[in-house]
């Protein structure tokens, strides 16, 4: 067990299964569920197919038929990040990606990003893959501090050293730690700050300035640091059943 699992705080699990023809990949954390199966040939995506279960505004549902638009009928080596990210919900873009990027595979993998509360400006962030500790930051005051690898960056500075990184299993790693610690302010920022869609920055599909003065703040936020439920249970069996 990592030393950020044991502290509370956010909790991701991003998990990809592939089959012939087909490839799921979905995520759960506190305030999201959800995924997306790509149906290909082998070379271009024949359909997507976006799920969502759980998301935190009113808005966010709309954005699977954008996230169809976006990637039906594309090589699946088009299926990349730069492809239209902000008009897209950025998490079910990823997941898009994700999916690309393991079409040919066979069999699943599991990610789990561990980010711990901010104590006195200090937060431990680490990823495993498949059980496996793959990455393990120490970030104070918005600065990574440790490893030494890493030390004087910050996480939206990270990509000149995660394209560093000498292998592709490496780098898909580092962004998805990356993306979750991000999304891992959240939690410690008073819910008032985070409802107001208009006053926010236009990254994503609600936020974009023709839906974001219409989008509400809703869906229920869980926290998986607390209890025995794990991100997935339940959810991930449903969506298996899909393919």
């Amino acid at each position: 067990m990592s030393k950020a699992a044991d502290l509370p705080g956010y909790r991701r699990r991003i998990r990809i299964e592939a089959r012939d023809g087909a490839v799921l990949a979905m995520l759960e954390d506190d305030i999201h569920a959800l995924a997306v199966i790509l149906r290909h040939d082998g070379a271009t995506v024949l359909a997507v197919e976006p799920v969502v279960e759980r998301m935190p505004w009113t808005t966010c549902p709309g954005a699977g038929a954008k996230l169809v638009e976006t990637f039906s009928g594309l090589p699946l080596a088009e299926v990349t990040s730069r492809r239209d990210k902000r008009a897209n919900c950025t998490h079910l873009h990823d997941l898009a990606v994700l999916a690309a990027a393991h079409a040919g595979e066979g069999g699943g993998l599991t990610y789990d990003v561990f980010a711990s509360d901010p104590v006195a400006g200090e937060r431990l962030l680490e990823l495993q893959r498949d059980g496996e500790t793959r990455f393990a930051w120490v970030e104070q005051d918005g600065r990574l501090v440790s490893p030494p690898s890493v030390a004087g960056l910050s996480l939206p500075t990270l990509r000149d050293w995660i394209d560093a990184l000498p292998d592709e299993a490496g780098r898909e790693a580092a962004r998805v730690l990356q993306w979750g610690s991000l999304v891992a302010h959240g939690r410690t920022m008073p819910l008032d700050q985070q409802s107001n869609a208009a006053a926010l920055p236009a990254n994503c599909y609600t936020l974009q300035p023709e839906r974001a003065a219409q989008a509400v703040r809703n869906g229920k936020r869980r926290d998986f640091s607390v209890g025995s439920d794990a991100p997935l249970a339940g959810f991930a069996d449903r969506m298996i059943a899909m393919l």
